[in-house]
């Protein structure tokens, strides 16, 4: 028998584009959304889902999301520190 492994064992498991684990969410808010459009007339769940889904896109190890995390944190939040000699 032949077994396919994984290149890195220490990696999070990846699903496509996204993490396993936010793949499953991203399948569940999909399936509410329906449900949404289908009972409610409403949209407003299905673009959600879709700004989640393309925020939690992987690559490299990070997302769109960490990126934006890392921005905000180092423009606006933290404080700068300058050396002057």
């Amino acid at each position: 028998m032949n077994y396919i492994y994984p290149e890195n064992l220490k990696a999070r498991p990846m699903m496509w584009f996204w993490s396993l684990k936010n793949f499953v969410v991203l399948v569940v808010l999909a399936l509410i959304a329906v449900v949404c459009l289908i009972h409610l007339h409403k949209i407003a769940p299905s673009v959600a889902v879709l700004v989640y889904g393309f925020l939690t896109i992987s690559v490299d190890e990070a997302t769109i999301l960490d990126f934006l995390k890392y921005a905000v944190r180092y423009f606006i939040t933290t404080q700068q520190e300058y050396e002057w000699r």
